[in-house]
């Protein structure tokens, strides 16, 4: 997969439950979203027709909490020391690694994932040192945390007090009150010529200009939040969500749907850094993908969401 590779069947061992302190989930960092109903998914030209974005369909969502941003390295770092929780990257010795990233003797040393050369499993890359060896987090406190599996976000968020957020919730939350725009600002990408998410410009993979600011991750609270408050839930970073992957959607109106009781993905939803619109324009708000709950990545993160 061009967004973020599968591990291709090589499981690591199962997460270890994070341990719960008992704590009630802090509303510090969080917005209250009144829940409500909206027209979910799209029907845009460019969408791939595996990604299973329409049809769109009315949904209704409970009130609820959501992360303003990203779970940052620090955050994560926080978690770490209380619970010594250690992520699937480490236990299993390696992660992926965008290629650009790394000297090209490093490349030659590393496998690439099946069809995307960009992506190369690195030994010892996790989310400390998330481009292998010789890295590490020095001014990235702030940056959202990567190289983690969908157990390591429900490790995190059980730790928290917290849960991650469904997919409906997350579209939701995304759109900011905006009835089926292309991004959680509006339809224009770049308006008034201002880049507005983190995302690849340039041809990719193998030159990006870093007109938006940046060409790994940026902090979790980079550019404008949208109308809801939430920071970069286009580019940057995916996101884990809770739902299991399926491409089939009923047209009826439902309310705080789940997504299926069985399957062997789960959703991503928001884009990367790594997102361009020659190969993925998957930073629409609509846009989705899946990998294997046991897949890590340099560009996949995820946020928390809470009960009422």
């Amino acid at each position: 997969m061009c967004c973020t590779p599968a591990r291709g069947g090589e499981t690591p061992p199962a997460v270890p439950p994070a341990v719960p302190r008992g704590r009630r989930a802090s509303t510090a960092g969080t917005v209250k979203l009144p829940g409500g109903t909206f027209r979910m998914g799209n029907e845009d030209a460019h969408a791939n027709p595996g990604d299973g974005e329409g049809p769109v369909r009315q949904v209704t969502v409970s009130p609820f909490r959501m992360d303003e941003t990203a779970v940052t390295n620090a955050h994560f770092a926080a978690f770490v020391k209380d619970t010594g929780h250690a992520t699937a990257a480490e236990r299993s010795g390696w992660s992926y690694v965008f290629a650009g990233f790394l000297t090209p003797e490093r490349v030659r040393a590393t496998r690439s994932a099946a069809g995307t050369p960009w992506w190369r499993g690195v030994a010892g890359a996790c989310w400390r040192a998330p481009e292998g060896p010789g890295s590490g987090l020095d001014g990235r406190a702030r940056h959202p945390v990567v190289h983690v599996t969908w157990d390591d976000a429900q490790a995190y968020a059980a730790w928290a007090g917290k849960r991650l957020p469904t997919e409906a919730e997350w579209e939701y939350a995304a759109r900011g009150g905006l009835d089926q725009a292309r991004y959680p600002w509006g339809d224009e990408l770049t308006p008034r010529g201002r880049w507005r998410c983190n995302i690849w410009q340039g041809e990719f993979p193998v030159v990006n200009t870093g007109e938006d600011g940046h060409v790994g991750t940026a902090p979790a609270d980079a550019y404008r939040p949208n109308a809801y408050g939430l920071f970069n839930v286009a580019g940057n970073v995916w996101e884990w969500v809770a739902d299991r992957f399926t491409a089939i959607h009923e047209a009826a109106a439902s309310t705080d749907p789940r997504g299926p009781g069985e399957g062997d993905r789960r959703v991503m939803r928001g884009g990367s850094y790594l997102c361009h619109d020659s190969y993925c324009n998957r930073y629409r708000v609509a846009a989705r993908t899946a990998n294997t709950p046991d897949s890590s990545t340099g560009n996949c993160g995820f946020r928390c969401a809470a009960d009422l």
